[in-house]
C-alpha cells in the first residue's frame, strides 16, 4: 500500500470509527432490556419506545443532514454528529426518568446520521478500485461496536454479581443499566478528537467551486499527476445533474424517468436490509436467546456469539466483495437469509411449554409462586399462549420480571436449531445487505445528488428499523417467535424478485460509468 492510499486508509479509519460509536449505542440497550422494564415498570411498547428512540431520532437528523453536509461540508457534519453522540451517552447514562431516557436515546439518534455521512465522505475520497473496501469498514466498524457492546454488557453483569467490595462502591450492583449506558462516553470523545484530523471531501470543495483547497486536500490521497483528472470527473459528474439546486429539486432529479432503476435498487434494498429484522435480534439479543430457556447468564453469553459471528462474515465480506461483485453477494445472500429466518421460525413452530409441579416449587424467586399450580402439567403449543396463562395466574408485572426463568423451566424446543438459524441469519446479513447496502448508496448516485440522496434512502430505511424495534416487543408478546420470524423471511423474498430483476453489477466501474449502465437500465 503505498502512502496516498495509506492516508485514504486513514482518514476512511477515523470516520468509518462513526459505525463503531453507532454499534455501541444501538446495542448497549440489549444488556438493559429488563433492568429499564423492572425500574421504570414497563409495557411492551413502553420498552419498544426507550430501545427505538434513536430510530425515531435519525428520521428527524437525515433530511437535516443532508442540507448540513452540502451547505457546511463532510468534515463539519460528522463532527456535530460526534457531540450529539457524546451528550446522549452521558444523558442517557445519567437519566432519572423513562422519559429522561427516551429524550437522551432520542438525541442519540439524531447522531444515527453518521453511517450515510461516512459511506457518503468514504465513496469521495476513496479510489474506485478500494471504493467498496473503504466503505464496507464502516460496517465493519458497526459489527464491532455491536460485539463490544455486548462484551462489556456482559463484563459490566458479571461484576456486579460478583460481590466484590469495589462493586458496590462503584455502584455496578445498583446501577448496572446506567453503567452499560455510560460504556459509549470514552469512544464518542475519542471519535470526537480524531475527527479533526481529516480533510474535507475534496468533491465536496469541487461542488462549491473551492478548486485550489481541493487540489490541496487530493494532494494527500492521489499522486500529483492524477489530482487534474479527479477534479474533471468531478466536474463532469456535476455537469450530468447540474449545481446549486434546491432539495426539492434533486428529489425530483431522483424520480425522474432517467434514475428510475436507481430508484428501484435503492427503495428496495433501504426496506429489505432492515425488514429481515436484523436489529430485533441486535438490540433484543438476550431476549431473544431467553425465548429459548437458556436463562439470563447464558443469554448474555449466546449475545457475545451474535457478535463475532457479526465480524468474522463482515470481514469475509470485505474480503470479497470487489472479487465475488456487488450482485451475486447481494443476490445469494438473501437467499441464505430467507432459509435462516425460516429454520428460526419452524424452531419455534415445533416449542412446546409445560410447567411441572417440580419445577414450580424450584421458582424460589417468584413471590407466592402455588399461583401457578393451576398450570401444572398443562401443554402450551405456542409462546404466546403459554404466556396469557402465566399473566392470567401471575398478572403483567410479575410475568415481566420473572419471564427469563418461567420460560426455562416451561420450554421444551430444538434450541439447537434456532441457535443455528439465528447465527446463520447473523453470517448471511452480514456477508449480503449488511454492508453491501452501503457500498451501492456510496456508488450508484451521481456526486451533486448525494448530499440529498444518500440521507434520504436512509431516512427510509431508517423509517423501516424504527418500525421493527418499537413493535417487536409486542410482536413477540402477541405474534410469537414462529410468526415473526416468517414474517421477516416472507418481506426479503419479495425484495430478492425485485433486485434480482434490477440490481446491476458496480464492481471497479467509476462513478461516471455506474450512472450510465443504471440510465441505460
Amino acid at each position: 500500500m503505498g502512502s496516498y492510499q495509506s492516508k485514504a486508509f486513514t482518514y476512511a479509519t477515523i470516520v468509518a470509527m462513526g459505525g463503531f460509536i453507532f454499534g455501541l449505542d444501538a446495542a448497549v440497550i440489549s444488556g438493559t432490556v429488563n433492568y429499564i422494564t423492572q425500574e421504570f415498570g414497563l409495557s411492551e411498547l413502553q420498552l419498544g419506545t426507550a430501545v427505538s428512540a434513536p430510530a425515531l431520532g435519525v428520521l428527524f437528523a437525515l433530511p437535516l443532514a443532508g442540507w448540513a453536509c452540502d451547505r457546511l461540508g463532510r468534515k463539519i457534519t460528522l463532527q456535530f454528529v460526534a457531540v450529539l453522540y457524546l451528550f446522549s451517552a452521558v444523558a442517557s447514562a445519567l437519566a432519572p426518568s423513562f422519559w429522561a431516557l427516551v429524550i437522551a436515546r432520542f438525541i442519540g439518534g439524531l447522531a444515527f446520521s453518521s453511517i450515510s455521512l461516512a459511506s457518503m465522505y468514504i465513496g469521495e475520497i476513496a479510489p474506485a478500485k478500494w471504493r467498496g473496501k473503504l466503505v464496507s469498514m464502516t460496517q465493519i466498524n458497526i459489527v464491532v461496536g455491536l460485539s463490544a457492546a455486548y462484551f462489556v454488557n456482559y463484563l459490566i453483569l458479571q461484576a456486579a454479581g460478583s460481590g466484590a467490595a469495589w462493586v458496590d462502591n462503584w455502584g455496578l450492583t445498583e446501577y448496572t443499566w446506567r453503567w452499560m449506558l455510560g460504556s459509549e462516553i470514552i469512544p464518542a470523545l475519542i471519535w470526537l478528537v480524531l475527527l479533526f484530523l481529516i480533510p474535507e471531501s475534496p468533491s465536496w470543495l469541487v461542488m462549491t467551486g473551492n478548486i485550489v483547497q481541493a487540489k490541496k486536500n487530493l494532494r494527500r490521497i492521489v499522486p500529483e499527476e492524477e489530482i487534474l483528472l479527479h477534479i474533471q470527473d468531478t466536474q463532469k459528474s456535476l455537469e450530468l445533474t447540474g449545481e446549486n439546486r434546491s432539495m426539492v429539486t434533486q428529489l425530483k432529479e431522483i424520480f425522474a424517468k432517467p434514475m428510475r432503476a436507481t430508484l428501484i435498487i435503492a427503495v428496495t434494498i433501504a426496506i429489505v436490509q432492515q425488514a429481515t429484522g436484523i436489529n430485533a435480534i441486535l438490540f433484543y439479543a438476550p431476549t431473544v436467546f431467553e425465548q429459548l430457556g437458556l436463562g439470563t447468564d447464558a443469554a448474555f453469553v449466546q449475545a457475545i456469539w451474535i457478535g463475532l459471528t457479526s465480524i468474522i462474515f463482515t470481514l469475509l465480506a470485505l474480503l470479497l466483495i470487489d472479487k465475488v461483485g456487488r450482485r451475486p453477494m447481494i443476490i445469494w445472500g438473501m437467499v441464505w437469509i430467507i432459509i435462516s429466518l425460516g429454520m428460526c421460525s419452524y424452531g419455534f413452530k415445533t416449542a412446546r411449554y409445560t410447567l411441572t409441579e417440580k419445577a414450580i416449587l424450584e421458582m424460589t424467586d417468584i413471590p407466592d409462586r402455588n399461583r401457578l399450580l393451576v398450570l401444572t402439567d398443562k401443554e402450551y403449543t405456542s409462546d404466546t399462549e403459554f404466556k396469557q396463562a402465566l399473566k392470567e395466574s401471575l398478572g403483567d408485572k410479575d410475568v415481566r420480571e420473572h419471564s427469563s426463568l418461567l420460560i426455562q423451566k416451561a420450554a421444551t424446543l430444538n434450541a439447537t436449531l434456532i441457535l443455528i438459524g439465528l447465527l446463520s441469519f447473523i453470517a448471511a446479513f452480514h456477508f449480503s445487505v449488511g454492508p453491501i447496502m452501503w457500498v451501492l448508496f456510496s456508488e450508484i448516485f451521481p456526486i451533486s445528488l448525494r448530499g440529498v440522496a444518500i440521507p434520504f434512502f436512509t431516512l427510509i430505511t431508517s423509517l423501516t428499523n424504527y418500525l421493527v424495534q418499537q413493535f417487536f416487543p409486542w410482536q413477540l408478546a402477541t405474534m410469537g417467535g414462529s410468526a415473526i420470524f416468517l414474517f421477516y423471511a416472507l418481506m426479503v423474498a419479495v425484495g430478492l424478485i425485485i433486485l434480482y430483476r434490477y440490481l446491476r453489477e458496480t464492481k471497479n466501474m467509476t462513478i461516471e460509468e455506474i450512472q450510465l449502465a443504471l440510465q441505460k437500465k
